[in-house]
């Protein structure tokens, strides 16, 4: 496990050596367009709610650094998930993030035997880079390679569930690109993981043990520099054989109350997690960036 946080601080040297201050350039007090940074997906990355996108956190350009902070609710028919998390952004060309989830079993846990309202919780340290391309400027897309270590807190119950690990690296590649004369902006992305359900349900399982090749995608329509809408699309992998995964779904709308504050609606349908089926509802999202 001492192997999986060090790509993480290989990157945050990286950081430190062509951050502005290092290279002894001024910061800059913001410069993208309004949205453009997408909001915050549910693992804390840049982009959509559900998946990442090929961008950076906060609203710096590359010229100075980023910072967002989110608050995330997604109650469905049977459950509820909550998050919380930070990003900074540097240089519009490498994100670090964290964030710190909350999926509570509601009635649920006691059918299952796990007590009513029992929590599952999991902690998950990011790092993206973009490497080549810009999502406005450049005739290239803006594309993105991350990784995404996941620490799950209740190492006991997903074992006991048929999960292999408490914890694992998600990898994914991301391309984005915003169609300005449009306004229409594709993203497309692919994540090599083992998580069940995000990973609140462990790591790999007893129907299958290895790392897969998941799809996800986005699109959206800014109808003008204040309002978005789009829908996204999850492929989800199906590791344990007590509980099914379904495919997510969302349509969103985004909005910017103002430079530095984004509020997203979106209907969201799960499909079933943890045995029960049909867990359909709303993502709800506050995310300032600076």
């Amino acid at each position: 496990m001492t192997q999986k946080p060090s790509f993480l601080a290989g990157l945050i040297v990286m950081v430190l050596v062509t951050s502005p201050a290092a290279a002894g350039k001024p910061l800059r007090n913001g410069g993208k367009l309004l949205l453009t940074n997408g909001i915050t997906s549910l693992e804390g990355a840049s982009g959509g709610g559900l998946t990442p996108w090929a961008v950076i956190a906060g609203n710096e350009t590359k010229n100075g650094i980023g910072l967002s902070a989110h608050m995330t609710r997604v109650p469905v028919k049977d459950y509820d998930y909550n998050d919380v998390g930070v990003a900074i952004g540097f240089r519009d060309r490498i994100e670090l993030s964290y964030a710190h989830e909350t999926f509570d079993t509601n009635k649920i846990g006691a059918l299952l035997g796990l007590g009513k309202d029992y929590k599952f919780t999991q902690d998950v340290f990011g790092a993206k880079v973009r490497v080549a391309g810009d999502l406005v400027y450049d005739a290239i897309p803006a594309i993105a390679i991350g990784a995404q270590y996941k620490k799950n807190n209740n190492d006991a119950v997903v074992r006991l569930l048929g999960a292999r690990h408490s914890d694992g690296v998600d990898y994914y590649a991301s391309v984005s690109k915003l169609f300005l004369s449009r306004s229409i902006l594709l993203n497309a992305t692919a994540r090599l993981t083992k998580a069940n359900q995000l990973g609140l349900l462990g790591f790999g399982g007893d129907a299958k043990a290895g790392a897969t090749l998941q799809l996800e995608g986005s699109a959206a329509w800014q109808i003008n520099r204040w309002l978005a809408v789009g829908g996204e699309y999850r492929r989800k992998p199906n590791n344990l054989k007590v509980a099914r995964e379904d495919d997510w779904y969302d349509a969103f709308v985004a909005v910017a109350l103002g430079r530095n504050l984004t509020a997203t609606a979106a209907y969201t349908d799960l499909g079933s997690i943890a045995t029960v089926k049909g867990q359909r509802g709303a993502f709800l999202q506050l995310q300032a960036a600076f």
